[in-house]
């Protein structure tokens, strides 16, 4: 197994996902894992240790765990079938550990919560990781690629086009107290 971290929790501004990115403390792969918004919040708010009034449901369940003598060891994301990625809360109570089912973003909810390792199958991190691009050479940028996306464009090209707006802009008669009922001046004359 491969232990991982949290790198950080994303929002996805046009759905309700979220995204928890786990990453390799010694390594340069990314695990991204869709999760829901509850999930995310729960995350969020242990990775930041907000106090909340009442128990959330993760912190409900690491009570009902220690109530029963139960301690979580780790979480670990055993598989990943048809995009769904599967994982397991591995316990102890009595010297027996046991595994228990879970989706990945209740485990790594209570993972936060009990500070313990979140461990990734090998399969998985290779199957779904992903690894980011380093920084390209001058050269290298300037050269087409099929596998890059496409880059920003350089600072010439990206304030030509701001110049459409500053012309705009200078065109503007800011003078309107002199004028009480004056619209502002079209922009294609």
């Amino acid at each position: 197994m491969i232990e991982v971290v949290i790198d950080s929790v994303r929002v996805n501004l046009m759905s309700p996902q979220r995204l928890v990115v786990l990453r390799e403390p010694n390594g340069e792969r990314y695990l991204p894992i869709w999760v829901g918004p509850y999930e995310a919040e729960a995350i969020t708010i242990a990775l930041q240790e907000v106090e909340v009034s009442r128990p959330l449901t993760h912190d409900l369940i690491r009570n009902v765990l220690t109530s029963f003598n139960a301690r979580i060891l780790r979480i670990e994301i055993v598989s990943l079938r048809d995009d769904i990625f599967y994982g397991n809360i591995i316990v102890e109570q009595n010297g027996h550990e046991a595994g228990i089912d879970s989706r990945p973003s209740d485990a790594i909810a209570l993972a936060v919560r009990a500070h313990v390792p979140i461990l990734v199958h090998p399969d998985v991190m290779s199957a779904a990781s992903i690894v980011p691009e380093k920084d390209l050479p001058e050269t290298a940028a300037s050269q087409p690629s099929k596998e890059r996306s496409a880059a920003p464009p350089p600072v010439d090209e990206s304030s030509e086009r701001l110049d459409v707006y500053k012309d705009f802009l200078d065109k503007l008669d800011l003078n309107l107290d002199d004028k009480p009922n004056a619209s502002p001046p079209d922009p294609q004359s």
